[in-house]
């Protein structure tokens, strides 16, 4: 995704939950942990957008109301990418993960490329226009 923005000239931030955790050094996944991880990627996404900036946040967000009140409160595209295969971090996965009802662009990544998942992104987010 950031590659495809820097072809389109647009210089993207990207907000990775785990970088975040390492440096902030949370490593504790149980609910509060995930919630004051979630938090701060909003809170960074949010300041980086009022001050113009595109930005990218990847992370597992398990929790509905949270993304539904980031939605709420800064201009975002929900991409929910899921896929049923083992991908070998599964034990960092929230196993109690509200999958979006509404209001995103949902991709079953199961046997595609990582190309043809961003194409899909892109050809969804595109046709929202």
């Amino acid at each position: 995704m950031l590659e495809h923005l820097a072809k389109q000239g647009i210089d993207a931030f990207h907000v990775d939950g785990d970088d975040l955790r390492s440096l902030t050094t949370n490593a504790d996944y149980s609910k509060a942990g995930r919630e004051s991880n979630i938090r701060k990627a909003q809170t960074i996404a949010k300041y980086l957008q009022s001050k113009g900036h595109t930005v990218v946040v990847s992370l597992v967000a398990p929790y509905r109301n949270m993304r539904e009140a980031f939605k709420a409160q800064a201009q975002v595209t929900e991409v929910y990418v899921h896929t049923s295969e083992a991908r070998g971090r599964e034990d960092k996965h929230a196993k109690d993960y509200e999958p979006p009802t509404t209001d995103c662009i949902a991709i079953d990544t199961t046997g595609q490329s990582v190309a043809k998942s961003l194409q899909s992104v892109l050809d969804k987010i595109s046709s929202q226009g």
